[in-house]
């Protein structure tokens, strides 16, 4: 009796430090995903080129035809892929500023998020049932779905800024002569290399 009564206590108060077991180990991976974007975010915009440069007024000349201005568009978008990055996503920031409520709407589910994920310590029960991580971001992504494409207007605009960033970017590329433009054979790969990655740097290894 002495040896389950000294035995009980103990496992009774592992239960705290168990519940909070996976809300701290998904807080510590966020933090590291949050750190590895800030690093990678960092990296890519270091390889912009000069802003200068991009504007330079004597680059620019109306195209012959319509295979002229496809050309152009794509030596530029291999070579200022970063600079139309930031671009873009000026385009969507102005976009948000002008319509405050969708960053507001933006700035909830990112709460949302965060709460469930990291700050709830405990099960998600609904109805009685205790909710799974997969059924919590099954859960969490078709909330967010419904509200940002049919409950509010955030969808609506981030795709006009975006549309109004493609038609700058556009604009540009076909009318900026690229011939004193070197473009690496290694970033050939435009925009797509810094979603993907396929345009950074992989080291060199030692032999």
């Amino acid at each position: 009796m002495a040896a389950a009564d000294v035995v009980a206590p103990a496992v009774a108060g592992s239960d705290p430090a168990a519940a909070q077991g996976p809300s701290n180990t998904t807080l510590a991976a966020l933090y590291g995903v949050g750190a590895r974007l800030r690093e990678y975010g960092s990296s890519t915009f270091s390889q912009r080129k000069p802003w200068i440069e991009l504007l330079d007024r004597t680059a620019f000349a109306k195209p012959a035809n319509i295979s002229e201005a496809t050309a152009r568009l794509r030596k530029n978008a291999s070579y200022f892929r970063v600079n139309y990055l930031v671009v873009l996503m000026s385009s969507v920031g102005l976009g948000f500023l002008m319509h405050p409520s969708s960053l507001f709407v933006l700035a909830a589910l990112l709460v949302g998020w965060v709460y469930v994920f990291a700050v709830r310590s405990g099960p998600l029960v609904i109805n009685g049932r205790e909710l799974s991580e997969r059924e919590k971001v099954m859960s969490m992504s078709g909330l967010s779905f419904v509200i940002i494409f049919f409950l509010t207007n955030v969808a609506s605009v981030v795709f006009s800024a975006l549309v109004f960033g493609a038609a700058l970017v556009a604009a540009h590329g076909a009318t900026r002569v690229p011939d004193d433009l070197f473009v690496d054979d290694d970033s050939n790969q435009g925009l797509l290399a810094i979603l993907t990655g396929a345009g950074q740097p992989t080291g060199v290894s030692n032999v």
